[in-house]
């Protein structure tokens, strides 16, 4: 199933960076989704975890990663760690000089990321239950930030979080309409935003993120 997946990408030209098909090769997708669910794990949709949160489809995810143009030995925050398998995806093209600094909002994934990531032998990334919607300061700047979740806005604390030079990607939009995919490079202080498609994802929770019913 995985290396089926890798040739329709590749045929229908969906991901052309060959440093993100390897991370996709070296990341083994069934220790981030639910036990029950690992038969599924190269399934090219979306599967629920906990916390009514999903591990996004795998061609979503490197989709993003490869839009988010990431290079070796960057420092990148992630908004939203849900089961882990994004950050680990990262922590491959960053690899042992980079590091994820990745937030997640429910306790209860907090500890399943870790697990995933532990048994997935991935060093690099450290997951903090944190309102993510509020970047996380004590580890800024950053030199690229990836949001997980969908946005009412980008979050003006990420921006202010993003280095001069850097990369923030993130879904804008609707909880029920759908999102844009938002690239925002940050070049001597202006920013540069770019649309990147449309997608759907679950709402960002936090200060910054859709007001909970």
């Amino acid at each position: 199933m995985k290396e089926e997946l890798i040739s329709y990408w590749k045929t229908y030209g969906v991901i052309r960076d060959k440093d993100v098909l390897q991370a996709f090769k070296d990341v083994p997708r069934e220790n981030f989704v639910p036990e029950k669910f690992a038969d599924q794990a190269y399934i090219d949709s979306p599967l629920p975890i906990a916390g009514g949160q999903t591990i996004s489809q795998p061609s979503t995810v490197m989709v993003m990663t490869e839009e988010l143009k990431v290079k070796t030995g960057q420092k990148i925050l992630e908004v939203g760690t849900g089961s882990g398998y994004q950050a680990a995806i990262l922590s491959k093209l960053v690899g042992s000089k980079g590091k994820v600094v990745s937030t997640e909002i429910v306790l209860e994934l907090v500890d399943f990321a870790r697990k995933n990531l532990e048994r997935s032998g991935i060093e690099n990334v450290e997951v903090i239950e944190h309102d993510g919607s509020l970047g996380y300061e004590k580890e800024a700047p950053y030199d690229r930030i990836i949001i997980t979740a969908a946005c009412p806005k980008i979050p003006e604390p990420l921006i202010k979080q993003l280095k001069n030079g850097g990369i923030l990607l993130g879904p804008v939009g609707s909880i029920l309409r759908g999102q844009e995919m938002i690239r925002i490079t940050k070049k001597d202080d202006e920013l540069k935003e770019e649309i990147l498609g449309e997608f759907l994802f679950v709402p960002l929770r936090g200060k910054h993120g859709f007001k909970e019913k």
